[in-house]
C-alpha cells in the first residue's frame, strides 16, 4: 500500500496548525492527506480502467438506448423490440457498434474524472479552512469538485463520443473509430468533432454531480445507519455490498439528472437542429423533441447507468487497492476529515 504524508510543513495554511483559543467560533485543526504525483497516476489508471471496463460491457444497452432516442416523434419502441430489430437487420455485431470509441474514450475520460475529483476535492477541503467548514460546505465541495473534474474529462471525451454516436446512428458510416474521426473531420472540420461540446457538458456535468455527490451521501447514510462491527465481521462481502448499493442509487440519480441533455446530444451528433450555432440548434431540438420525448429511453438508461456507476465505484476501489494507491479523503459530517 502506498503511503502518504500529512500536510504539516512551514508553508502549510494556518488552519492545518493547532487552533488557538477554545471559545465560540474557534475552528478545529485537521490534517489533509498529501497525494504525490505517483498517487494521482494510480488514481488516473484506476479511474480509466474502471470506466472503460464498465462502459465497454454496457455497449449493447447504450446502442439500444441511442437508437430509441433517434426514433421519430410519436413512435414508441421498447428496449427488447429495438434490440431484436438491430440483431435482425445488422446481426449480433450490431449491438457492439461503437465499442472502440467507447473503450478508448472512457479510458481517457474515466481516468481524468476520477483522478480529477480526488484532486479538486482535496483542494476545496484545504480552501474550506477548518474541519467544521469542510463538513458544513461538503455538498458544495462535492458538487464543485465533480463539475471541474468533469469539464476537463469531457474536453478529451467529446470527439470520441461524437464518433461513437455517428457510428451507432448511421449504419455503414465508417468501419472503425479512426475512419469515423477522419471522415467527420474531412466533412465538418475539427469544429464538427466538438459540435456536441455544450450538450455533452450539459449531460456529463450533471451526471458527475449525481454520481459523486450521491455516492458520498449514500456512504454517509450507511455509516450512520449500520452496525460497523457487523460489516467488519462480514469481511469483503459487506464492503462490496455497500459499494454496489451506494453506486446503484448514485447511478440512477446520475441518469435522471443528465438524460434530457443525453437525448439532445444524440440528435445533434446525427446532424439535427439545422444550421446555426450550437445553442440555437439545442433550443430548436428541444422544441422539436418536446417535454415527453426528451425522456425517451430513460428506463434503459437508468438500468445501464446504475450498473455502470456501481460497477465503477467497486472496480475503482479494488484497482486502487491492487495498485497500492492511498484512499480518498472523507469529509462526512460528524467524522474527522481523513483518508478512507
Amino acid at each position: 500500500m502506498a503511503t502518504h504524508t500529512t500536510a504539516k510543513t512551514p508553508a502549510a495554511p494556518a488552519f492545518l496548525k493547532s487552533a488557538t483559543g477554545g471559545g465560540k467560533g474557534s475552528a478545529t485543526a485537521f490534517d489533509v492527506p498529501t497525494f504525490t504525483l505517483i498517487d494521482y497516476t494510480k488514481f488516473l489508471a484506476a479511474g480509466g480502467l474502471c470506466a472503460t471496463i464498465t462502459h465497454g460491457m454496457m455497449t449493447p444497452v447504450d446502442v439500444v438506448k441511442t437508437r430509441i432516442q433517434l426514433e421519430p416523434p410519436g413512435k414508441r419502441v421498447g428496449m427488447l423490440t429495438m434490440a431484436r430489430n438491430i440483431v435482425a437487420s445488422e446481426g449480433p455485431g450490431g449491438l457492439l457498434t461503437g465499442f472502440a470509441p467507447t473503450a478508448v474514450g472512457y479510458l481517457i475520460q474515466g481516468g481524468l474524472k476520477f483522478a480529477g475529483y480526488e484532486f479538486w476535492k482535496r483542494q476545496f477541503v484545504i480552501l474550506a479552512g477548518s474541519q467544521e467548514s469542510a463538513q458544513q460546505y461538503r455538498t458544495a465541495i462535492y458538487l464543485t469538485g465533480a463539475s471541474i473534474a468533469e469539464v476537463f474529462a469531457t474536453l478529451a471525451l467529446t470527439p470520441l463520443e461524437a464518433a461513437r454516436i455517428r457510428l451507432v446512428s448511421e449504419r455503414g458510416y465508417a468501419s472503425n473509430l479512426f475512419g469515423a474521426l477522419t471522415k467527420m473531420t474531412a466533412q465538418e472540420g475539427i469544429g464538427g468533432l466538438y459540435a456536441g461540446l455544450i450538450p455533452i457538458l450539459c449531460k456529463q456535468v450533471p451526471y458527475a454531480i449525481g454520481q459523486f455527490t450521491t455516492n458520498e451521501f449514500m456512504h454517509e447514510l450507511v455509516e450512520r445507519s449500520i452496525d460497523k462491527k457487523a460489516v467488519e465481521e462480514s469481511s469483503k462481502a459487506g464492503e462490496v455490498g455497500i459499494q454496489l448499493g451506494c453506486g446503484l442509487v448514485a447511478g440512477a440519480v446520475a441518469a435522471i439528472l443528465s438524460h434530457p441533455a443525453d437525448t439532445l446530444l444524440s440528435k445533434i451528433n446525427q446532424g439535427g437542429g439545422g444550421s446555426g450555432g450550437t445553442v440555437s440548434r439545442l433550443v430548436k431540438l428541444a422544441q422539436e423533441t418536446g417535454p415527453i420525448r426528451i425522456w425517451a429511453g430513460l428506463g434503459p438508461r437508468i438500468l445501464m447507468t446504475a450498473g455502470l456507476v456501481s460497477g465503477q465505484f467497486l472496480l475503482y476501489a479494488q484497482i486502487k487497492s491492487a495498485l497500492g494507491a492511498p484512499a480518498g479523503i472523507t469529509i462526512a459530517k460528524d467524522s474527522e476529515t481523513s483518508s478512507s
